[in-house]
């Protein structure tokens, strides 16, 4: 087993939370440690499939896994994820950044038209049209 300050690997992390299922099982053990069987019911594909995700997750310190009597429990191991969330947060930044670039620049834009449709004079008022004119009787202008 490896020693806790030991660094986790980022590839095998990454390649574990490739798959959706074994997304879905990370979900499922953030409520609480449960027992294999358990899990395996939550999902529609059989029982070896799900004792191979759970492999992988293991292998990627994602979960860590206990027995208790003749039953394998599974809990989450949420360090491996720091990496993760380490890696993502120079992707916020970079998001943030250009969102806000984003935002002053809409607002800029928005502020040029509202201000050059307050400057502009009024358009002159349109002529009846013929419909309108020969309802009241009178010759049309057009």
């Amino acid at each position: 087993m490896r020693h806790r300050s030991v660094t986790y690997s980022t590839e095998a992390t990454f390649g574990a939370l490739a798959d959706p299922t074994r997304r879905a099982v990370l979900d499922l053990l953030r409520r609480g440690a449960q027992p294999a069987g358990q899990i395996a019911r939550a999902f529609p594909i059989s029982r070896p499939a799900i004792s191979k995700h759970l492999r992988l997750l293991r292998r990627a310190h994602l979960v860590e896994e206990r027995r208790e009597g003749r039953l394998r429990v599974y809990q989450l191991n949420p360090e491996p994820l720091r990496s993760v969330d380490s890696w993502l947060e120079q992707y916020r930044t970079f998001w943030t950044n250009n969102l806000a670039s984003l935002k002053a620049f809409v607002e800029a834009e928005y502020a040029k038209e509202t201000q050059a449709a307050q400057t502009q004079p009024s358009a002159p008022r349109h002529r009846k049209s013929t419909r309108a004119a020969s309802r009241e009787g009178k010759p049309s202008t057009e």
